[in-house]
């Protein structure tokens, strides 16, 4: 113990070493280039998505079905984190994960990079299973980097780290979402490819800058489990080709034969997940109260993502075909509209927080319950201001540019209202046993929701036009109904939440 502690200590990028990132481990650099590069790739290839699922020269699928599929690969990105984990935690360990995950991601945006349906959704499939396993693992990676939770360069770090991520979302749409929509759409793609192979390029590079902690898989499977567990994996992977190969040969396939499973698995996991911690005998009464108040939180984080990420969607296809796209005469592409919401988080983001602390001075900070209810309504009228270009396209016109910035605008408020809160009651609630695995099960509140967008849009489930006045203001009136029910059991909840404030 005594020597690695001496390695460590002259080790450059680890805590002591004299050569920093902004006064940080050296590593957060490394981190922070690979998160940037991997939001490049991952939102510049969102913002296409939707666009060229309908467009002539894409898939040109009906609007419902494209939304129905970009939902599912959003549930699958954040379903995905919780395996993710579990790869680092008994196999791999965060930095070969990570690693493996920047690879995978490369190789998916290079089969939508492919003039071919097949190589397309092959690549979406790939891009969620490698963006699962990077989510999981490349912050616990930037904790690596401190001398635990009371290191006072922490927060600062994470922050930095945050701004690396909405920089890459931001720019993203800007350069792939021009050349994908205003020169081959399959160029767009490649370029996302090269934008993933530069991170890994640069994470291979700066590894021995980060944490030795990072190599370590902390519980290990022994020969016997992993035996057990590849039996079982390739059981179920030969069941699926089987039953896929005979739907196939017998003429019967068709996308909802893979649209519809995967919905249903993202309604069903977590449900099933937090049922089983909630039932875990292991667990004390506190642990339990903890729990049932976590779960009024992931039902309200499940409605405000469920309408939430219907801005690289529902929004983005209105954009597509019912906006003027120009300012002061000037027009740009539709995928443009979502670097509307990274810049506004990095411009919002420091004023929310000076303004919790501001209040918390005072004694007038609002509680988490309080927070999250201010989300949901804020979700809520986000889609009461779609109603104005909905009535304006109704009529026959072309909505202003500026509506779609004024919605994503309170979309980003009700973001910075609920997210990081959000993440925050979710560590302080777990149960000691499930510390780690509850960032997962906040993700797939994300999964929960999409998969609800996904079951209502698909024409062979739902068949709801996400788009028409009627639908939107019915769910803008729910979300707005859902903050006001969180607010009002806010007494109930707060009680069952115990010593958590």
């Amino acid at each position: 113990m005594a020597s690695s502690l001496t390695k460590d200590s002259v080790r450059p990028g680890t805590p002591g070493s004299e050569k920093t990132f902004f006064g940080h481990p050296r590593g957060l650099a490394t981190l922070f280039m690979t998160e940037m590069w991997e939001r490049f790739s991952y939102y510049g290839m969102r913002a296409l998505l939707p666009l060229y699922l309908v467009a002539p020269g894409g898939l040109h699928l009906n609007a419902g079905t494209a939304t129905a599929i970009y939902s599912v690969y959003v549930s699958l990105v954040y379903l995905l984190a919780l395996p993710g984990g579990w790869v680092a935690d008994r196999f791999l360990g965060p930095r070969k994960t990570v690693a493996f995950a920047g690879l995978i991601i490369m190789l998916g945006h290079l089969c939508l990079a492919l003039p071919a349906a097949v190589s397309f959704f092959v690549g979406l499939g790939l891009v969620a299973i490698g963006s699962g396993l990077l989510k999981a693992n490349i912050s616990t990676m930037v904790g690596h980097l401190y001398k635990g939770p009371d290191d006072p360069r922490r927060d600062g770090g994470f922050t930095l780290f945050y701004i690396g991520i909405n920089a890459g979302a931001f720019a993203a749409p800007l350069v792939i979402g021009t050349v994908g929509e205003n020169v081959n759409w399959h160029f767009g793609f490649a370029l996302a490819a090269l934008g993933m192979a530069l991170g890994l390029a640069q994470y291979l590079l700066g590894s021995r800058h980060l944490s030795e902690k990072s190599d370590v898989v902390p519980t290990p499977m022994s020969a016997d489990e992993k035996s057990a567990t590849l039996r079982k994996g390739l059981t179920w992977l030969a069941i699926a080709a089987v039953f896929y190969a005979v739907v196939g040969f017998t003429g019967h396939f068709t996308l909802n034969w893979a649209l519809i499973p995967l919905t249903v698995i993202g309604l069903i996991v977590p449900i099933v997940v937090i049922a089983r911690i909630r039932r875990d005998k292991d667990l004390d009464a506190a642990e339990r109260s903890k729990v049932s108040a976590y779960v009024w939180f992931f039902v309200a984080a499940a409605v405000f993502w469920m309408i939430y990420d219907q801005g690289g969607s529902t929004l983005s296809i209105f954009a597509s075909e019912s906006a003027k796209n120009t300012i002061f005469g000037w027009g740009f592409p539709v995928s443009w509209y979502q670097s509307v919401n990274p810049v506004m988080i990095m411009a919002l983001a420091p004023v929310c927080a000076w303004l919790w602390l501001w209040l918390n001075r005072r004694g007038q900070e609002p509680s988490t319950i309080v927070k999250f209810a201010s989300g949901l309504v804020l979700i809520g009228a986000s889609f009461f201001v779609f109603l104005a270009p909905l009535s304006i396209a109704e009529g026959g016109h072309k909505a202003a540019a500026m509506w779609m910035v004024g919605i994503y605008f309170v979309q980003t408020i009700g973001e910075l209202t609920l997210s990081p809160v959000g993440l925050s009651v979710t560590t302080k609630m777990a149960p000691k046993k499930y510390a780690s695995q509850m960032m997962g099960v906040w993700f797939l509140a994300v999964t929960a929701g999409d998969s609800f967008t996904a079951l209502l849009s698909n024409p062979a489930v739902g068949g709801v036009n996400l788009d028409k006045t009627g639908f939107v203001a019915l769910e803008a009136v729910l979300a707005v109904i859902a903050g006001v029910a969180v607010w009002m059991y806010r007494g109930r909840v707060n009680k069952l939440m115990g010593d958590v404030h």
